[in-house]
Protein backbone atom coordinates (compact mmCIF):
# COMPACT_ATOMS: atom_id res chain seq x y z
CA UNK A 1 0.00 0.00 0.00
CA UNK A 2 1.81 3.20 -0.97
CA UNK A 3 1.97 6.18 2.07
CA UNK A 4 -0.56 8.62 2.17
CA UNK A 5 0.36 11.42 0.37
CA UNK A 6 1.39 14.87 2.06
CA UNK A 7 1.38 17.95 0.44
CA UNK A 8 3.78 20.39 1.09
CA UNK A 9 1.83 23.22 1.97
CA UNK A 10 0.16 21.26 4.51
CA UNK A 11 3.39 19.78 6.35
CA UNK A 12 3.55 20.62 9.78
CA UNK A 13 0.47 22.84 9.29
CA UNK A 14 -3.41 22.54 11.26
CA UNK A 15 -6.07 23.03 8.66
CA UNK A 16 -9.55 23.31 7.86
CA UNK A 17 -10.76 19.90 5.82
CA UNK A 18 -12.96 22.07 3.44
CA UNK A 19 -10.28 24.28 2.53
CA UNK A 20 -7.96 21.67 1.54
CA UNK A 21 -10.41 20.26 -0.49
CA UNK A 22 -11.69 23.19 -1.81
CA UNK A 23 -7.80 24.03 -3.05
CA UNK A 24 -7.07 20.51 -4.66
CA UNK A 25 -4.66 19.52 -1.83
CA UNK A 26 -6.50 16.38 -0.45
CA UNK A 27 -9.36 14.19 -1.86
CA UNK A 28 -12.03 13.43 0.89
CA UNK A 29 -10.38 9.38 0.91
CA UNK A 30 -6.50 11.24 1.53
CA UNK A 31 -8.40 13.40 4.11
CA UNK A 32 -9.18 10.36 6.62
CA UNK A 33 -5.65 9.02 6.02
CA UNK A 34 -3.64 8.16 8.62
CA UNK A 35 -1.23 11.68 7.61
CA UNK A 36 -3.52 13.33 9.34
CA UNK A 37 -5.03 13.97 13.17
CA UNK A 38 -8.94 15.48 13.04
CA UNK A 39 -8.64 17.83 16.06
CA UNK A 40 -12.34 19.07 15.74
CA UNK A 41 -15.33 18.60 12.94
CA UNK A 42 -13.71 20.15 9.79
CA UNK A 43 -10.14 20.68 12.00
CA UNK A 44 -7.52 18.58 11.02
CA UNK A 45 -3.46 18.49 11.78
CA UNK A 46 -0.02 17.19 10.19
CA UNK A 47 -0.26 13.55 12.68
CA UNK A 48 3.16 14.12 12.84
CA UNK A 49 2.83 17.43 14.98
CA UNK A 50 3.18 16.77 18.67
CA UNK A 51 -0.34 15.99 20.57
CA UNK A 52 0.51 19.41 22.52
CA UNK A 53 -2.38 21.68 23.91
CA UNK A 54 -1.03 24.65 21.87
CA UNK A 55 -2.09 22.67 18.71
CA UNK A 56 -6.35 22.17 19.85
CA UNK A 57 -5.89 25.68 20.63
CA UNK A 58 -4.47 26.25 17.07
CA UNK A 59 -7.24 24.00 15.73
CA UNK A 60 -9.94 25.56 17.27
CA UNK A 61 -9.00 29.21 16.53
CA UNK A 62 -10.01 28.23 12.94
CA UNK A 63 -13.80 28.11 13.81
CA UNK A 64 -14.04 30.09 16.82
CA UNK A 65 -16.52 32.84 15.89
CA UNK A 66 -15.06 36.54 15.38
CA UNK A 67 -16.75 37.66 18.20
CA UNK A 68 -15.45 34.59 20.47
CA UNK A 69 -12.70 34.50 22.86
CA UNK A 70 -10.55 31.93 24.81
CA UNK A 71 -11.63 31.75 28.30
CA UNK A 72 -11.04 30.19 31.54
CA UNK A 73 -7.82 28.12 31.75
CA UNK A 74 -7.42 28.28 28.54
CA UNK A 75 -6.58 31.88 28.58
CA UNK A 76 -4.45 31.61 31.78
CA UNK A 77 -2.56 29.27 29.60
CA UNK A 78 -1.92 31.87 26.24
CA UNK A 79 -1.35 34.60 29.49
CA UNK A 80 1.80 32.35 30.28
CA UNK A 81 0.38 29.79 33.37
CA UNK A 82 1.14 26.95 31.11
CA UNK A 83 1.23 24.39 34.04
CA UNK A 84 -2.31 24.97 34.88
CA UNK A 85 -3.69 23.23 31.52
CA UNK A 86 -2.76 19.34 30.51
CA UNK A 87 -3.64 16.47 28.18
CA UNK A 88 -6.81 16.29 29.92
CA UNK A 89 -8.11 20.12 29.81
CA UNK A 90 -10.46 20.97 27.42
CA UNK A 91 -9.95 24.67 25.28
CA UNK A 92 -12.45 26.60 26.48
CA UNK A 93 -14.14 29.05 24.10
CA UNK A 94 -16.58 32.11 25.70
CA UNK A 95 -19.06 33.74 23.38
CA UNK A 96 -21.62 36.59 23.69
CA UNK A 97 -24.98 34.78 24.53
CA UNK A 98 -27.15 35.70 21.02
CA UNK A 99 -24.24 34.18 18.98
CA UNK A 100 -24.72 30.68 17.51
CA UNK A 101 -22.01 28.25 17.89
CA UNK A 102 -21.71 25.10 19.29
CA UNK A 103 -21.64 22.23 20.18
CA UNK A 104 -18.03 20.97 19.16
CA UNK A 105 -16.84 17.63 20.83
CA UNK A 106 -13.16 18.70 22.16
CA UNK A 107 -14.52 22.38 23.34
CA UNK A 108 -15.85 24.14 26.48
CA UNK A 109 -17.73 26.64 24.97
CA UNK A 110 -19.48 29.05 27.35
CA UNK A 111 -22.31 32.04 26.73
CA UNK A 112 -21.42 34.88 28.75
CA UNK A 113 -21.70 39.06 28.12
CA UNK A 114 -18.16 40.31 26.66
CA UNK A 115 -17.37 43.88 27.28
CA UNK A 116 -14.26 45.26 24.61
CA UNK A 117 -12.34 46.10 28.17
CA UNK A 118 -12.42 42.47 29.22
CA UNK A 119 -10.78 41.24 25.55
CA UNK A 120 -7.26 41.26 24.66
CA UNK A 121 -4.73 39.52 21.84
CA UNK A 122 -1.99 37.57 23.82
CA UNK A 123 0.19 35.29 20.98
CA UNK A 124 -2.46 36.62 18.38
CA UNK A 125 -5.25 34.87 19.91
CA UNK A 126 -8.07 37.04 21.02
CA UNK A 127 -8.92 35.82 25.15
CA UNK A 128 -9.94 37.25 28.34
CA UNK A 129 -7.61 39.54 30.11
CA UNK A 130 -5.86 38.72 32.98
CA UNK A 131 -8.31 39.78 35.40
CA UNK A 132 -11.14 38.28 33.78
CA UNK A 133 -9.58 35.16 33.24
CA UNK A 134 -9.21 34.91 37.13
CA UNK A 135 -12.43 35.65 37.65
CA UNK A 136 -13.82 33.28 35.43
CA UNK A 137 -12.26 30.87 36.85
CA UNK A 138 -12.71 31.71 40.65
CA UNK A 139 -16.60 31.60 39.79
CA UNK A 140 -17.23 28.14 38.37
CA UNK A 141 -14.30 26.51 39.25
CA UNK A 142 -14.70 24.28 42.45
CA UNK A 143 -13.17 26.04 45.63
CA UNK A 144 -9.73 23.90 45.99
CA UNK A 145 -8.65 24.37 42.06
CA UNK A 146 -9.89 27.92 41.83
CA UNK A 147 -7.20 29.04 44.57
CA UNK A 148 -4.75 26.72 42.94
CA UNK A 149 -5.33 28.36 39.28
CA UNK A 150 -5.80 32.12 41.43
CA UNK A 151 -1.69 31.13 42.90
CA UNK A 152 -0.50 31.13 39.67
CA UNK A 153 -1.96 33.69 37.96
CA UNK A 154 -1.05 35.74 41.08
CA UNK A 155 2.48 34.43 40.87
CA UNK A 156 2.98 35.54 37.39
CA UNK A 157 2.05 38.46 38.31
CA UNK A 158 -1.04 37.99 35.38
CA UNK A 159 -3.04 39.90 37.49
CA UNK A 160 -2.59 41.48 40.84
CA UNK A 161 -3.86 40.72 43.98
CA UNK A 162 -5.86 44.10 44.63
CA UNK A 163 -7.39 44.31 41.39
CA UNK A 164 -8.59 41.06 41.61
CA UNK A 165 -10.12 41.45 45.41
CA UNK A 166 -11.59 44.31 43.92
CA UNK A 167 -12.99 42.92 41.41
CA UNK A 168 -14.51 40.20 42.91
CA UNK A 169 -16.19 42.57 46.00
CA UNK A 170 -17.80 44.22 42.88
CA UNK A 171 -19.64 41.36 41.61
CA UNK A 172 -22.11 41.88 44.02
CA UNK A 173 -24.87 39.45 43.55
CA UNK A 174 -24.25 37.77 40.05
CA UNK A 175 -24.05 34.10 39.64
CA UNK A 176 -20.46 32.53 41.49
CA UNK A 177 -19.72 35.86 43.14
CA UNK A 178 -19.65 34.48 46.44
CA UNK A 179 -18.00 31.64 45.22
CA UNK A 180 -14.88 33.95 44.07
CA UNK A 181 -14.60 36.01 46.81
CA UNK A 182 -14.12 33.03 48.65
CA UNK A 183 -11.62 31.74 46.89
CA UNK A 184 -10.08 35.13 45.98
CA UNK A 185 -9.76 35.70 49.83
CA UNK A 186 -8.01 32.46 49.83
CA UNK A 187 -5.12 32.72 47.17
CA UNK A 188 -1.71 33.29 47.77
CA UNK A 189 0.87 34.53 45.82
CA UNK A 190 3.47 33.09 48.29
CA UNK A 191 2.73 29.23 47.11
CA UNK A 192 5.51 27.65 44.98
CA UNK A 193 3.40 24.70 43.62
CA UNK A 194 0.34 23.58 42.72
CA UNK A 195 -0.03 20.71 45.29
CA UNK A 196 1.58 22.98 47.71
CA UNK A 197 -1.71 25.19 47.44
CA UNK A 198 -4.10 22.21 47.60
CA UNK A 199 -2.33 21.19 51.03
CA UNK A 200 -2.78 24.99 52.32
CA UNK A 201 -6.43 25.44 51.56
CA UNK A 202 -6.98 21.77 52.94
CA UNK A 203 -5.90 22.57 56.21
CA UNK A 204 -7.47 26.43 55.85
CA UNK A 205 -11.04 24.76 55.49
CA UNK A 206 -9.86 22.39 58.63
CA UNK A 207 -9.41 25.58 59.92
CA UNK A 208 -5.64 25.35 60.44
CA UNK A 209 -4.05 28.70 59.33
CA UNK A 210 -0.02 27.99 58.13
CA UNK A 211 1.78 30.78 57.10
CA UNK A 212 3.45 30.08 53.34
CA UNK A 213 7.22 30.14 53.06
CA UNK A 214 8.23 30.90 56.27
CA UNK A 215 11.85 31.82 56.89
CA UNK A 216 13.30 29.68 60.47
CA UNK A 217 16.39 31.02 61.98
CA UNK A 218 18.19 29.76 64.67
CA UNK A 219 18.86 31.21 68.39
CA UNK A 220 21.72 33.19 67.06
CA UNK A 221 19.75 34.52 64.37
CA UNK A 222 21.14 32.52 61.60
CA UNK A 223 19.15 30.92 58.56
CA UNK A 224 18.29 27.49 58.85
CA UNK A 225 15.65 26.97 56.00
CA UNK A 226 12.91 28.33 54.41
CA UNK A 227 9.69 25.89 54.81
CA UNK A 228 6.23 25.77 52.64
CA UNK A 229 3.96 26.09 55.81
CA UNK A 230 4.74 26.96 58.82
CA UNK A 231 3.04 27.50 62.41
CA UNK A 232 5.44 29.32 64.05
CA UNK A 233 3.62 29.30 67.29
CA UNK A 234 3.41 25.44 67.69
CA UNK A 235 7.10 25.66 65.98
CA UNK A 236 5.22 23.03 63.63
CA UNK A 237 6.65 22.72 59.94
CA UNK A 238 4.50 21.51 56.49
CA UNK A 239 6.31 20.34 53.88
CA UNK A 240 5.21 19.03 50.17
CA UNK A 241 8.18 16.65 49.13
CA UNK A 242 7.55 16.61 45.04
CA UNK A 243 9.41 14.11 42.96
CA UNK A 244 12.14 16.12 42.86
CA UNK A 245 13.22 15.29 46.24
CA UNK A 246 14.00 12.02 44.45
CA UNK A 247 16.35 13.47 42.64
CA UNK A 248 20.53 12.58 43.20
CA UNK A 249 22.02 14.32 46.23
CA UNK A 250 18.65 15.07 47.31
CA UNK A 251 18.27 12.97 50.23
CA UNK A 252 21.48 13.86 51.58
CA UNK A 253 20.71 17.55 51.46
CA UNK A 254 17.11 17.17 52.74
CA UNK A 255 18.43 15.15 55.70
CA UNK A 256 20.74 17.79 56.76
CA UNK A 257 18.25 20.54 56.25
CA UNK A 258 15.84 18.36 58.35
CA UNK A 259 18.16 17.97 61.00
CA UNK A 260 19.47 21.43 61.58
CA UNK A 261 15.62 22.43 61.94
CA UNK A 262 15.51 19.88 64.73
CA UNK A 263 18.16 21.39 66.45
CA UNK A 264 16.53 25.04 65.96
CA UNK A 265 13.02 22.83 68.17
CA UNK A 266 10.94 22.61 64.80
CA UNK A 267 8.77 19.27 64.19
CA UNK A 268 8.80 19.28 60.84
CA UNK A 269 6.14 16.63 58.94
CA UNK A 270 6.12 15.60 55.37
CA UNK A 271 3.40 15.22 53.13
CA UNK A 272 3.03 13.47 49.63
CA UNK A 273 0.71 12.93 46.98
CA UNK A 274 -0.63 9.71 48.55
CA UNK A 275 -1.12 11.72 51.84
CA UNK A 276 -3.30 14.49 50.04
CA UNK A 277 -5.66 11.56 48.93
CA UNK A 278 -6.46 10.43 52.26
CA UNK A 279 -7.57 14.21 53.74
CA UNK A 280 -9.27 13.30 57.01
CA UNK A 281 -6.08 11.14 57.88
CA UNK A 282 -3.50 14.15 57.08
CA UNK A 283 -5.70 17.10 58.67
CA UNK A 284 -5.49 14.49 61.77
CA UNK A 285 -1.98 14.25 61.80
CA UNK A 286 -1.77 17.81 61.67
CA UNK A 287 -3.73 18.71 64.04
CA UNK A 288 -2.35 16.65 66.74
CA UNK A 289 1.42 18.49 66.19
CA UNK A 290 -0.14 22.04 66.18
CA UNK A 291 -2.12 21.31 69.46
CA UNK A 292 0.91 18.70 71.30
CA UNK A 293 2.19 21.96 72.76
CA UNK A 294 -0.88 24.16 73.64
CA UNK A 295 -1.44 20.75 75.25
CA UNK A 296 2.06 20.79 77.35
CA UNK A 297 0.95 24.28 78.07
Amino acid sequence: MPPPRRPEALVGRVFRGADALTAGLLTRDSLRSSAWCRLYRGVYADAALPPTFELRVAGASLIVPSTGVFSGRTAAYLHGARDLVDARTPVEVSVPPAVRFGPVAGLRIRRVPLLDPDVVVVRRRRCTTGLRTALDIARVEPLVEAVVALDVLLSLVVVGRGELAEAADALGGARGARRAQRAVAMADPRSESQPETRLRVLMELAGLIATPQHTIRDAAGEFVARVDLAFPESRVAIEYDGAWHAEPGQFRRDRRRLNRLVEAGWTVLHVTAADLRDPEALIARIRALVDRPRARK
